[in-house]
């Protein structure tokens, strides 16, 4: 197939933010108090702490009643960790109380890096949820720190996120690197001037501290845990620097923490790749699908489709274009669930026939943008930051130009898509803090890790190396596509867990649904 010039605006790899979020998109509605209760958590409750935090553990918290049935709190925790009697930052939090017999709150987490748990729980945990989970449960989302309500991180406006979304680069080119780069340049002295020096400890090592604080807020001396996609990563790491405190945890849609970037981007390339395949080879099926031929032959119109987006943006009637980039990011994001899969063949569709519009819907979606033109969460923003920290980049043109040729190769569609990810992180104000490594989390207790054969964003291989990684890990499959399994799956998963959870039956390693 003949290919042309690469002309993309780089990214990060894509963590996933689009994961259980990306079905629950809502406005930032106000969350609204008309009762308020007070708790504070007991020393016993607390454990065994350093004395410069236990203030922030034992803290007077007022939990106030709020979007019917709700409660919203706001916590405190030090900015940095290290300094603890220096600054401190408000985390925005909120339960769905328990609706039987309590066994205590379970803290959730919904990839990212930079989904808002507060939204998740806000607009999903009555649905989302099970009755058997719900009844035993209280579901408690946040939003870590540096997302959204917490300390949220800060860098273009909606105008200015409009018009980043409109360029591409030629990226094989030292002009178009050169053009990138000082975009770059230009947007993290933006996030600098709008958010400060919380940039500095916007990391996942701190957010998995504060979910220590959060346990004993809410009154358990375990945590219990239902982490997503990169909610996983943040799950482990607190597994392992807490293994005595994890009670129930769920790592759905896992991570494997001993990866670095470079081996991250690629296994998230193949896994996007793998699943437009089987999105086509479904769709083939159909007698309306815009593709045609084999998987092969059908791939290939594809992307010869993504090629006319890269070489020219198509412009939508509305006026706004729609660049390779955002036409292979719409791609991506329908691989997220099989209930994308008809909207994206709709929007295929129109594409082949010339008209944009259904594609730019698909990013749209993806970016979290309604049709006023307004971004309702910081989830790039959160995700740029959070990255730049976890991970060390390697910006040197040459590693980036080798790296691309290599995500080229193994995935031709989504390659593009993941290379250059270190330029992002060039001009970040403070260092990566990060490692990778494995985590075993040595005398936790049983952690399930739940792998779907077919996820595009945390290929399942990453859920069998978790699992090992930890001393006390199960095993648990779902042989099905998409992003992550409890909550979309089927009977069989949502009663592993429930039972896991509520009744304390461990299942067997190895189980599959």
């Amino acid at each position: 197939m003949p290919t042309a010039p690469v002309r993309r605006r780089h990214r990060l790899i894509l963590m996933a933010a689009a994961s259980i979020g990306a079905l629950l998109l809502s406005s930032c509605s106000v969350l609204a108090p008309d009762k308020n209760t007070e708790t504070s958590a007991s020393a016993e409750i607390v454990g065994d702490v350093p004395a410069a935090l236990m203030d922030f553990y034992t803290q007077p918290v007022t939990w106030s009643s709020c979007n019917g049935g709700y409660q919203c709190a706001e916590v405190k925790v030090p900015l940095n960790y290290d300094k603890p009697s220096s600054d401190s930052i408000k985390l925005s939090a909120i339960r769905l109380p328990a609706t039987g017999k309590r066994l205590g709150a379970m803290l959730i987490n919904p990839g990212g890096p930079g989904g808002s748990g507060v939204n998740m729980v806000k607009d999903g945990g009555k649905s989302y949820f099970s009755a058997k989970l719900r009844g035993a449960y209280d579901i408690v989302g946040f939003d870590p720190r540096g997302v959204q309500r917490s300390a949220g991180v800060k860098c273009l406006d909606d105008a200015q996120m409009d018009a980043a979304r409109q360029v591409d680069f030629d990226l094989s080119t030292d002009a178009g690197l050169a053009a990138a780069d000082a975009e770059t340049k230009t947007q993290t002295e933006l996030c600098q001037q709008n958010s400060g020096s919380e940039l500095g400890h916007i990391d996942t090592v701190s957010s998995a501290k504060d979910m220590d604080i959060l346990r004993a807020i809410a009154g358990d001396k375990q945590l219990n845990y239902m982490g997503f996609s990169y909610g996983t990563k943040l799950g482990a790491t607190y597994a392992g620097l807490f293994p005595d405190r994890v009670g129930k945890f769920s790592l759905d849609g896992a991570m494997d923490p001993s990866l670095d970037i470079d081996e991250v981007s690629m296994g998230q390339a193949v896994g996007f790749e793998n699943a437009l395949r089987a999105w086509v080879a479904n769709c083939l099926t159909g007698s309306d699908c815009p593709v045609s031929g084999t998987v092969d032959e059908a791939m290939v119109q594809i992307q010869t489709l993504q090629a006319v987006y890269t070489a020219t943006p198509q412009q939508t009637p509305e006026g706004r274009v729609v660049t390779g980039t955002e036409f292979t990011g719409a791609l991506a994001f329908a691989m997220y669930s099989t209930d994308l899969w008809e909207p994206l063949k709709a929007a295929l569709a129109q594409a082949f026939a010339g008209d944009a519009s259904g594609m730019l819907m698909l990013a749209d979606y993806s970016a979290d943008r309604d049709s006023s033109g307004v971004y309702n969460s910081n989830t790039s923003a959160a995700f740029t930051a959070i990255n730049c920290l976890d991970y060390s980049m390697n910006w040197d043109p040459a590693h980036m130009r080798e790296q691309a040729e290599l995500l080229k190769k193994a995935a031709p569609t989504f390659g593009d898509l993941l290379s250059y990810s270190g330029l992002s992180c060039k001009y970040w104000p403070v260092k990566a803090t990060g490692t990778q490594g494995a985590i075993s989390a040595s005398g936790a207790g049983p952690i399930l890790v739940i792998g779907t054969t077919g996820d595009p964003a945390t290929p399942y291989v990453w859920a069998e190396a978790l699992a090992n990684q930890l001393d006390s890990g199960v095993l648990v499959t779902w042989t099905g596509e998409g992003h992550t399994a409890y909550g979309r799956s089927n009977e069989c998963i949502t009663s592993t867990v429930d039972d896991y959870f509520v009744d304390g039956k461990v299942p067997a390693a190895g189980t599959s649904c």
